[in-house]
């Protein structure tokens, strides 16, 4: 068993004792072919939780910082984590980011770059718009509804996929293709809330 299994096996353990987890819409996740998975981000237990509860294996950007700490710099690597700058361009976690995609893997997104503090939404970053348009990957929007309360509920949806066909014929941007995937999300969190 790889690093990776056993500590999603971990994690779903953790998690279904911690918390009162509803999983709505799993059918919505293509078994196979790129799946880029775009979600709200609460909490530090996002990640685990967005990609305990699926049979595929979730890649994430994570903040290059964490690479610096010596056991996180071993072991994130084989949870399926890569490095990327915040702040600014890093051409090296996007082409990271495009490959996973057009190998066929799942990539787990925030887009709004950062934990929200106040549980709302927030204006999401170009980069998930500009997966969108440039691969042929699956975007699946995603909400966690909270909060992280011991015992307490909390429920995870993916959402039906975003057809993308018209924006990238009208050539539209990246940040168009983001809004759309934020509006998606929080459309998610208004239904199920």
């Amino acid at each position: 068993m790889s690093i990776y299994q056993f500590g999603k096996r971990i994690c779903l353990l953790f998690l279904s004792s911690s918390y009162k987890v509803e999983v709505i819409g799993r059918e919505n996740i293509p078994e196979d072919g790129g799946v880029l998975l775009c979600c709200n981000h609460i909490s530090n237990l996002d990640p685990p939780l967005l990609g305990s509860y699926l049979g595929r294996n979730v890649h994430y950007m994570a903040k290059k910082e964490l690479f610096e700490k010596p056991i996180l710099k071993w072991l994130l690597p084989k949870l399926h984590a890569f490095p990327i700058r915040r702040g600014m361009s890093d051409k090296q976690a996007l082409r990271t980011a495009m490959t996973l995609l057009k190998n066929n893997e799942i990539v787990g997104l925030f887009p709004e770059g950062t934990r929200s503090k106040n549980g709302q939404l927030q204006k999401g970053l170009a980069g998930a718009g500009f997966f969108a348009l440039r691969t042929n990957a699956a975007v699946i929007p995603s909400a966690i509804i909270g909060p992280y309360k011991f015992r307490g509920r909390l429920k995870l949806v993916y959402g039906e996929p975003i057809d993308f066909t018209e924006l990238k014929e009208a050539r539209g941007s990246a940040e168009e293709a983001t809004s759309i995937i934020m509006a998606e999300i929080q459309n998610l969190i208004n239904k199920h809330q």
